[in-house]
């Protein structure tokens, strides 16, 4: 398989938290110990052994989990480090990975952080804050990509509620479309949620940071729309959590990340590259936010129970329990649909799914885009982190879709907006740090222009 190096961007609280998720994720996939060294091979070839008895099917096409070159970067002294970067205003959250067990895994001078915290301004982000350590942040990219034969582009985590994935994500974002303009980006976002929020200003921060790259300034890429509401639901509902920890929802979102990417990291006989992410869910440039939704989410209790099929993964997909966002997307029309299949499934049985979901209509597509789905396959089996409370299963599903249904989760955030926005609360404070007023109207014209096209789709 070619290696064409994709990098990694952890951005803010949030951001940070789920790339080292992910990170523990990948590493288990591929067979990585908390040193960065290739678990030996006699005991790999056993746990797949193990695996593939437990689970039924084998974990490779014919080959063992193995670090790939894409996502890890190897020393001359046969040490595997992550292609990430992580990137934080304060410290602390980052000094967890500095000091943390798997502190030998990741690079010293990839982990960056600030000296003062955001306070959850978009502004102190994007402007006063956010160029003290930009600059940075930017020499490390560009010294990252020398070290690739062909990027391929980037996979970028962060947060529209806080201050730092919000303003310094944006900021990050716009740079990078000047100078990889030709590189895919995609961006898993965890957007402001109507009845869960941990600061006042969300509204804020989120219709700034999507206004921002919405409005012109940032047009080359792709962003994934995701909901702590939504997921902390999928957490109680589906996995049993009686209290759902902001570890569940990482460890959630992680099997996202692995699954949206297991096609880069394994082989199998239907891939799916970065680019292909981007010209197959994005129609127009305006209209770049798709969404995600898992199956089969369920409880290790009850996956004594359950044997999910090809045609029952696919249908649960279309669900609005499994969504990952606060919207129903029977409520709107796609626009396009791509199918992630991991485990031990075949094209015979897709193909079979995909047309009895077409016969039930439970997928409504637009009359300009009919055919609309696009499959990917590889037999590599997901692996389960314990934070997760999911049960391994033989085959999952991961949908990403673009649909009019999204305009649902843009209209409280826009209501709450432009009752702050009315009274001009907490506006100073953003003012105060370098930013116009007039930014305020203008990202909310852009967020309100982008749902009409939604609508109008």
């Amino acid at each position: 398989m070619s290696s064409r190096e994709v990098l990694s961007l952890h951005i803010g609280q949030a951001g940070v938290q789920m790339g080292a998720a992910a990170w523990e994720l990948y590493c288990l996939e591929h067979g990585v110990d908390a040193d960065g060294h290739l678990v030996d091979k006699e005991l790999s070839a056993s746990e797949s052994r193990r695996q593939s008895d437990d689970s039924g099917v084998a974990n490779v096409d014919g080959s063992s989990a193995e670090p790939c070159h894409t996502f890890f970067a190897e020393s001359a002294s046969g040490k595997f480090s992550p292609r990430a970067l992580f990137i934080d205003l304060e410290a602390s959250v980052v000094d967890v990975l500095r000091t943390g067990e798997n502190r030998r895994l990741f690079h010293p001078e990839q982990m960056i952080s600030g000296q003062e915290d955001a306070a959850n301004i978009f502004a102190r982000g994007c402007f006063s804050l956010g160029r003290t350590v930009v600059d940075r942040v930017e020499d490390r990219i560009r010294k990252m990509t020398e070290q690739c034969d062909s990027l391929q582009g980037f996979v970028i985590t962060d947060s529209a509620g806080g201050g730092t994935g919000s303003g310094l994500g944006c900021n990050l974002l716009n740079r990078l479309d000047a100078d990889f303009s030709k590189e895919t980006k995609l961006e898993l976002c965890v957007q402001p949620s109507p009845r869960m929020a941990s600061a006042v200003v969300e509204p804020y921060n989120g219709i700034l940071h999507h206004g921002y790259t919405t409005g012109g300034r940032y047009r080359n890429g792709c962003c994934f729309i995701l909901q702590n509401e939504a997921m902390y639901d999928v957490c109680h509902r589906q996995l049993d959590i009686e209290r759902p920890s902001f570890s569940h929802v990482n460890a959630l979102l992680a099997q996202v990340a692995s699954s949206l990417t297991s096609s880069l990291r394994f082989p199998g006989s239907l891939n799916v590259d970065l680019t292909e992410f981007q010209t197959n869910l994005i129609p127009y440039p305006s209209l770049r936010y798709p969404l995600t939704s898992l199956a089969p989410l369920m409880s290790v209790e009850k996956a004594h129970y359950e044997q999910p099929t090809v045609a029952a993964i696919t249908s649960k997909c279309v669900e609005k329990e499994q969504q990952l966002a606060c919207c129903d997307p029977a409520r709107g029309k796609y626009m396009s649909c791509c199918l992630l299949y991991r485990g031990d499934v075949s094209p015979s049985d897709v193909c079979k799914a995909m047309g009895h979901m077409k016969e039930m209509r439970s997928v409504q597509f637009v009359d300009w885009c009919p055919t609309g789905f696009k499959v990917g396959m590889n037999r590599f089996i997901p692996a389960v982190t314990p934070a997760s409370c999911m049960a391994k299963a033989a085959r999952s599903a991961c949908m990403l879709y673009n649909s009019s249904a999204i305009a649902q989760t843009w209209q409280e955030s826009i209501k709450q907006f432009s009752m702050l926005l009315h009274k001009r609360a907490f506006v100073h404070w953003y003012v105060g740090e370098g930013m116009e007023e007039g930014e305020f109207s203008s990202s909310l014209e852009n967020i309100l222009t982008m749902q009409k096209d939604y609508e109008e789709a």
